[in-house]
């Protein structure tokens, strides 16, 4: 998550910056001990949740954000470890989600991407979550609006310093 991008950015501060270009409230929920993280997340205007149980899954994380903002109208699920998604595509997510839709995913060239949007429709469900699948049991279950774009950044992460 710190590894520099070829601007200079971090990868996980390049995924925020993205995210923050495009919604008025970003949630960053980071692990315990990921201080330098948190701190970086802070500095740029994101809300910094820190989740002492995301060795148990990612569901973990994702459950913490969301009901720290169940309120809202929707969510917007992105991935720190996404840097080159388009704050277009987060655009186009967020708005098919305000014409109705109850979710909505990228797809770039055939491969169903990230991030994902979800309504409030879908708030129990996204609070039931647990282990590492994330929302992905959801997205097989129910109905998606698909957005077909032109951004590989849905598709692509940094795992490894190769990736960058």
């Amino acid at each position: 998550m710190l590894q520099p991008l070829k601007d200079g950015d971090a990868v996980v501060v390049a995924s925020a910056k993205n995210m923050l270009a495009v919604l008025p409230r970003v949630v960053a929920v980071v692990r315990s001990g990921d201080d330098q993280v948190a701190a970086l997340l802070g500095k740029l205007g994101c809300e910094v949740r820190v989740c002492a149980d995301a060795d148990l899954g990612i569901a973990a994380s994702l459950t913490m954000a969301v009901d720290y903002t169940k309120g809202a109208e929707g969510w917007l699920i992105g991935l720190g470890d996404m840097p080159h998604v388009q704050p277009e595509t987060m655009r186009a997510l967020a708005a098919t989600i305000e014409r109705g839709a109850r979710i909505a995913a990228p797809v770039f060239e055939g491969r169903r991407g990230n991030p994902v949007a979800f309504s409030s429709y879908h708030l129990p469900l996204l609070l039931a979550l647990e282990g590492d699948q994330g929302a992905r049991d959801i997205l097989k279950s129910h109905a998606v609006s698909e957005l077909t774009v032109d951004d590989v950044g849905v598709v692509r992460d940094i795992d490894t310093p190769a990736d960058l």
